[in-house]
C-alpha cells in the first residue's frame, strides 16, 4: 500500500476526501494513466479487510454510539423534531458511506437526471456509467439484461443467502393488489415491490468503493502513482494569487481521534501542493465546511469569522436535503436463520461464523424492495394543501415514487430494549421531501466540532403528511404477513385506550384476508403526526449542499464540477447534486465519480 508521506512531495491531482464518489474517480483516472500522481486524503482510517466493513451481516456495528467508523454530525434542536437534535452519521472511512451502508442496490429513476437540467447529466448521459460501474448478477427472462453492466468493478448479487420469508411477504402484497416488479432498479418502474439485489459479491463481501476502486491499485504493485494518507482532516484549500484564484493544494491535520497528542507534542498542520487540480469530495456535510474555511463561500458569515474572501458564492452550505426515515418493529415467529437479531444482539457468535464461513454473513437482511405512490383517494384524504404539490409535482410524473420503502430482518436499534426473538421493521422513507437545511461553519480552525447543522427535517407540512400515509400503509401490509405476531410496542405511536388503531396481539396478527383496513380518527392522527415527530430521522441520505446550478441561482459548481470563482477546484461528491432522487443514494455517488473520471481526464488528454 502507498501510504503518503512527505518525501513524496507535490503531486498532480488531491482528492480532498476519501468517500464513494472520491474512491471511485481516483482509482479510474490512476489506473487510466500511470503517470498521474494522485493523492486521496481521509479522515478516517483504512477499511482493508476489516471484518465488520466486508462481512455485510455487521453492518449496524458502525451505527454504534461508540463507532470510529463513522462522523456522527449532530443538528440543532429543531421545534418541527418536538425540541430533538437530530444525529446525522456519515462514512468516518475510507470508501466513505460505502464502507459502512446497507448495501442496498437502488438506481435512481430516469426522470431524477433529466430533473437536474444540466447538460452531460441526464438519464441517457448517465446509464452508461450506471452500467460501467457494475457486474450484474441477476438472472431471469423478463430482466433487461441491456440496462445493467456485467464487467465492472462492484459486483450486485444476492450475496449467497436470501431469507425465506420474501416469498411470504410478496404473496401478502400481491393478495392486497400491490405490484410485483421483477427490476423496479432499471430507471423507469415505479410503484410496487420487487426483490432487494444488493452491493455485495456472490462470495458475500461488501462491495465497497475502495476495495474495489482502490485497494486492487494499492495491493498489486503496478500503481505507485496512487497514494493514500489516512486519519488525516483537511482543513482548507489552498489558492494562489492569480485571479480567478487557483487552488494549489490543501492544508491538512492529523485526526486527533485516531492520533491523540503524546506528552507536550503539539499537532502540526501540514500541506500538500497539486500541480494540476484539487477535488473536494468531503461529503455533503464535509465539503461546505472545507469550502467555507478555504475562503469559499458566503462573503457575510466568512468575514464575521475573518476568513478572507477567495470566492463569492453563498449557496455553499445552503439546500441540504435527505431522505426522512422512520422504521416500525414487529414480533415474528421466524427462526433464527431468518433474521439477523442473532448477530445484532450476540446470540449468534461472529468470530464463529467467520471461522465457519455462515454464508449469513453475507446478508443484510433486506430482501425487499419497494417504490410507492398513493391512490388518488388516499391523495385527496392527505388535503387540498398536499394534493395541490403532488398534483403539481408527481401526478404528471408515474416514475417518481412518494415513499421509498424498505423491510429488514431485524430489530434496528439496541437489543437491550427488547427480549430475545426474531424480529422484521418496516422502514418508509421520503423520496423527494420539500424541506431544506444548511450547514456553515462557525470556526475557521476546528475541523470536528465547528459547525452549526440545521436539518431542516419536516420543515414542509407536506412531508409530515407523506410519513403519516407511510406509517398506515406499511403497517397494513405488516397486519397480513403470516409471520408477524405484533406491534412491537417501543416503536410504534401511542394510541388512546379504546382506539380501533390499537396495537394487536401476537393472536390477532398475521391473519392475511381476514384482516380488516384500521380506521383511523383525527386523534389518531395526531398520535401519528407526535410519534413522527419523536422519531424521524436521517436515512444517511445527505446530500444538495454543494449544488450543481447556476451560481445566480444557488449554484456552487457548474457542469464540469468546477467551484464557481475558482480555477482548478472541482467537487465529487453528493454534496454536487441539486435534486434528489428516488432512490438510496450509494448508486447515485458511485455514478458521480465515474462522472468526475470522465470529465478530468478529458480536461488532461486521458481516456478513462
Amino acid at each position: 500500500m502507498s501510504t503518503y508521506t512527505d518525501d513524496i512531495g507535490d503531486v498532480d491531482i488531491i482528492f480532498a476526501g476519501g468517500g464513494t464518489a472520491a474512491c471511485v474517480a481516483a482509482g479510474r483516472l490512476a489506473k487510466a494513466d500511470p503517470d498521474l500522481k494522485i493523492l486521496l486524503v481521509e479522515g478516517g482510517s483504512t477499511n482493508y479487510q476489516l471484518p465488520t466493513v466486508v462481512n455485510p451481516a455487521v453492518y449496524l456495528s458502525h451505527l454504534a454510539p461508540d463507532s470510529k467508523t463513522a462522523i456522527f454530525y449532530k443538528a440543532q434542536k429543531s421545534e418541527q423534531l418536538a425540541g430533538r437534535e437530530a444525529i446525522v452519521p456519515a462514512g468516518g472511512l475510507l470508501g466513505g458511506g460505502s464502507s459502512i451502508n446497507f448495501m442496498m442496490y437502488t438506481r435512481a429513476q430516469g426522470i431524477d437526471f433529466d430533473s437536474w437540467g444540466t447538460e452531460g447529466w441526464a438519464a441517457k448521459d448517465l446509464l452508461p456509467l450506471a452500467k460501467k460501474l457494475e457486474t450484474y448478477h441477476p438472472t431471469g427472462d423478463a430482466i433487461n439484461q441491456d440496462l445493467h453492466g456485467h464487467d465492472g468493478p462492484i459486483h450486485i448479487s444476492d450475496g449467497g443467502y436470501r431469507g425465506k420469508s420474501e416469498t411470504q411477504f410478496m404473496e401478502t402484497i400481491n393478495d392486497m393488489g400491490y405490484n410485483k416488479i421483477v427490476d423496479l432498479q432499471d430507471l423507469e418502474a415505479n410503484n410496487g415491490f420487487s426483490k432487494w439485489h444488493r452491493y455485495v459479491s456472490p462470495d458475500g463481501k461488501r462491495q465497497d468503493a475502495a476495495h474495489t476502486y482502490i485497494h486492487p491499485l494499492l495491493h498489486d504493485g503496478q500503481h505507485p502513482n496512487l497514494h493514500v494518507l489516512v486519519e488525516s482532516k483537511v482543513v482548507k484549500v489552498l489558492f494562489d494569487e492569480s485571479s480567478p484564484p487557483k487552488a494549489v493544494g490543501i492544508e491538512y491535520q492529523t485526526n486527533p481521534e485516531h492520533q491523540p497528542e503524546i506528552g507536550l507534542s503539539k499537532h502540526v498542520n501540514k500541506n500538500v501542493k497539486a500541480k494540476k487540480l484539487v477535488v473536494v469530495s468531503a461529503g455533503a456535510l464535509g465539503t461546505p465546511q472545507i469550502l467555507e474555511r478555504s475562503g469559499v463561500g458566503n462573503p457575510e458569515l466568512l468575514k464575521k469569522l475573518d476568513i478572507p474572501v477567495v470566492a463569492d458564492v453563498p449557496g455553499v452550505g445552503e439546500n441540504y436535503q435527505d431522505h426522512h426515515l422512520l422504521l416500525y418493529p414487529y414480533k415474528s415467529n421466524l427462526g433464527e436463520a431468518e433474521t439477523l437479531d442473532g448477530f445484532l444482539s450476540g446470540r449468534k457468535d461472529f468470530v464463529k461464523a467467520l471461522e465457519t464461513k455462515d454464508p449469513m454473513l453475507g446478508w443484510n437482511g433486506i430482501d425487499i424492495a419497494a417504490k410507492l405512490r398513493p391512490t388518488a383517494a388516499e391523495v385527496k384524504s392527505m388535503g387540498p394543501a398536499f394534493e395541490a404539490d403532488y398534483n403539481r409535482d408527481f401526478a404528471q410524473h408515474p416514475a417518481k415514487p412518494l415513499i421509498l420503502c424498505g423491510i429488514v430482518q431485524a430489530f434496528l436499534a439496541d437489543p437491550a430494549l427488547v427480549a430475545p426473538g426474531q424480529y422484521f421493521t418496516m422502514g418508509a422513507y421520503t423520496a423527494y421531501p420539500y424541506s431544506r437545511g444548511r450547514i456553515h461553519i462557525t470556526s475557521p480552525t476546528d475541523v470536528i466540532g465547528g459547525y452549526a447543522f440545521d436539518t431542516g427535517f419536516l420543515s414542509h407540512a407536506a412531508d409530515l403528511a407523506k410519513q403519516v400515509w407511510a406509517y398506515k400503509m406499511s403497517r397494513e401490509i405488516a397486519r397480513r404477513l403470516p409471520y408477524n405476531k405484533g406491534e412491537l410496542e417501543l416503536g410504534h405511536p401511542v394510541f388512546a385506550a379504546g382506539s380501533a388503531a390499537a396495537l394487536t396481539s401476537g393472536e390477532d396478527a398475521g391473519r392475511g384476508r381476514e384482516v380488516q383496513d384500521l380506521v383511523y380518527s383525527v386523534e389518531d392522527d395526531r398520535a401519528i403526526e407526535e410519534w413522527i415527530r419523536g422519531n424521524l430521522n436521517t436515512t444517511w441520505h445527505s446530500l444538495g449542499t454543494c449544488a450543481m446550478r447556476a451560481r445566480e441561482e444557488g449554484g456552487v459548481v457548474d457542469k464540469e464540477l468546477n467551484v464557481y470563482g475558482t480555477q482548478g477546484l472541482k467537487i465529487a461528491d453528493m454534496s454536487m447534486v441539486p435534486k434528489n432522487v428516488g432512490a438510496n443514494t450509494n448508486n447515485t455517488a458511485l455514478i458521480v465519480g465515474e462522472k468526475a473520471a470522465v470529465i478530468i481526464g478529458r480536461e488532461l488528454g486521458i481516456e478513462v
